[in-house]
């Protein structure tokens, strides 16, 4: 038994367009961006979905959306949706990234979120 939530939205430009896209996200929604130096790709979106990390990431790769779902056991949460279709196509540190029925990515991560918002917010998995 695991459990899983989607803990974040990210909004994922290329390199170079990254600044630009996170002022555009910024003005659009009305919220303020933060950033931390120890995670250079990610521009935050503060407030931009209560309850949701919003994020303008860094990429070297095509414009997109996709969702970040964390997970107590990021193994068998990733078999989970393996199962319901998606593939692995790449691994990150700890988290693994697929390809879900449609084309989209998912990244499944470990735990980042206040133990007591997982705690409320998972679900649980057989």
């Amino acid at each position: 038994m695991h459990r899983s939530r989607v803990c974040a939205l990210l909004i994922d430009a290329p390199e170079a367009e990254a600044g630009r896209a996170a002022e555009f996200w910024s003005a659009a929604l009305g919220v303020s961006t933060t950033s931390d130096p120890t995670e250079p790709q990610f521009i935050g979106l503060h407030g931009a979905l209560p309850g949701l990390v919003t994020a303008v990431q860094a990429v070297d790769d095509a414009p997109r959306f996709h969702l970040d779902i964390e997970s107590d056991d990021v193994a068998a949460e990733t078999e989970r949706l393996i199962a319901l279709g998606a593939t692995e196509v790449s691994r990150w540190l700890e988290c693994r990234i697929l390809r879900v029925p449609g084309g989209h990515l998912v990244c499944v991560l470990p735990v980042s979120s206040p133990p007591e918002v997982f705690a409320a917010q998972a679900r649980t998995w057989p």
